[in-house]
């Protein structure tokens, strides 16, 4: 049988065409499940990140907990209830530096914190003063909190979590109402309002990720960039005087 001249070639060229196209979807799909991939590693990053920001929080308020009830002695497993008071702001302004409470800039994993959160609370005055300004690294917290039987897994996640960081900051406001029932502060009547004491607690959950990039100078280099995400949550606690 002899094929006609306009036919020849026909079957080639329909093979390049589909070939071409099903590279092209092949393509799509790969940027799309990598671009899904991203999406879902920050979702969780943010997430992660959010719950670090929730630490900072009821570490704040653990911290005027222990201030109010008087300070915890490891040693006789007994609060001092000589010291126990509800603590005033610092004289001084604060500028956003937070107390460097588990880790020390030689850690390995360090981060320059800087005054992100403080930064996070625009609404801020300049003439802002606060009770206690703390910043912990929350990997460290996790492993702490190990006993001699953890197993590698876990060692291997606290790792992870050196990449976050919780900090708080609080400052006293003043008088306010206090109402409140139950067991867990004791106050010297009933469920009638008492006179206390409100103080506001900032906290922030931080991100620190260092990875590699080029740039080109004089030279080609290759140096390190940070990126970090930042959680601010913020909340209001009443203690009886």
């Amino acid at each position: 049988m002899i094929k006609k001249k306009n036919e020849q070639g026909f079957a080639l060229v329909l093979s390049l065409v589909l070939m071409l196209a099903m590279s092209l979807m092949g393509g799509a799909l790969i940027v799309i499940s990598a671009s899904d991939h991203q999406s879902n590693n920050k979702s969780d990053e943010y997430q992660q990140t959010f719950y670090v920001a929730e630490t900072a929080l009821l570490e704040g308020e653990k911290y005027l907990l222990n201030q109010f009830l008087g300070p915890w002695n490891i040693s006789s497993h007994k609060r001092d209830v000589t010291k126990k008071n509800l603590p005033s702001n610092q004289t001084s302004n604060f500028n956003g530096q937070m107390t460097k409470k588990n880790y020390k800039t030689s850690n390995k994993f360090y981060f320059n914190t800087s005054n992100y959160c403080f930064k996070s609370f625009p609404e801020i005055p300049n003439d802002f003063k606060v009770v206690a300004a703390e910043s912990w690294n929350f990997g460290d917290v996790i492993r702490d909190s190990f006993n001699n039987n953890a197993s590698k897994t876990e060692k291997d996640e606290a790792e992870r979590l050196k990449g976050y960081y919780y900090e708080y900051f609080v400052t006293r406001i003043g008088s306010a109402p206090f109402k409140g029932s139950g067991q867990s502060i004791k106050k010297k009547s009933g469920d009638t309002g008492n006179n206390g004491m409100a103080y506001r607690i900032f906290g922030c959950g931080i991100k620190a990720e260092k990875h590699q990039f080029s740039v080109q100078k004089q030279k080609h280099e290759v140096t390190n960039k940070t990126k970090r995400m930042i959680v601010a949550l913020e909340s209001v606690i009443v203690l009886p005087k």
